[in-house]
């Protein structure tokens, strides 16, 4: 599959070659969800933390005596029934982390990035250029030559500084490196805008 490749000012230069095995491939759904659950299990931090009774601080004295009161039966202060006693069953700090095997995480890659090309308004490859400035207002100028303002996800070549560096206040760009890539990140990205060092780099890490 060919595609287009644009300047920094947005004008057409030449085409480039996509690997269909990577870029227009079957899409598979349940990969992509796997990989996008595995990314946002890995991210929590899982410290939630409740009191069960014997952790409550308090009194072990009845509260009142068994009967003749009146009321309700009660043992403890600590119980969950009472204001400021225990939680049953609340969560405590564990690990939400787990492994996803290596081919479905490849999988899932490979059906975004089909599902991205699939859409050349939205998947625009640029030549490779760097921000020597580090300037925000350049970095926007030249993203604005080529996507609209909506979210967009710029896939880099190798891990240029300057270029991070010039949008990194800008809220709606991620950068990613194309052997670093996220499925949450890529999958809900509106805009996707690969360096053509990204793709030939692409072609090699997930082609066949």
């Amino acid at each position: 599959m060919d595609r287009k490749v644009f300047s920094i000012d947005g004008k057409e230069l030449r085409t480039i070659t996509l690997e269909d095995s990577v870029f227009a491939r079957e899409i598979s759904d349940g990969s992509i969800y796997n990989a996008i659950k595995n990314e946002l299990a890995n991210k929590r931090v899982g410290t939630a933390s409740t009191l069960t009774r014997s952790e409550v601080r308090g009194t072990t004295a009845k509260p009142w005596r068994q009967k003749g009161t009146g009321r309700a039966r009660a043992g403890r202060r600590r119980s969950p029934v009472w204001v400021g006693g225990s939680v049953v069953f609340g969560p405590k700090p564990r690990d939400y982390s787990y492994s996803l095997p290596k081919k479905v995480k490849q999988l899932a890659m490979k059906s975004i990035l089909t599902l991205k090309a699939q859409d050349e308004n939205t998947f625009r490859i640029v030549e490779d250029f760097t921000v020597d400035t580090g300037k925000t207002k350049d970095f926007k100028a030249i993203l604005k030559a080529l996507v609209n303002d909506d979210k967009t996800v710029v896939v880099l070549k190798d891990d240029d500084k300057l270029i991070r560096q010039a949008g990194r206040n800008l809220p709606n760009v991620r950068f990613l490196s194309y052997n670093r890539l996220s499925a949450h990140t890529l999958f809900y990205g509106k805009n996707v805008l690969m360096l053509e060092g990204a793709v030939s780099k692409l072609n090699e890490f997930y082609g066949v």
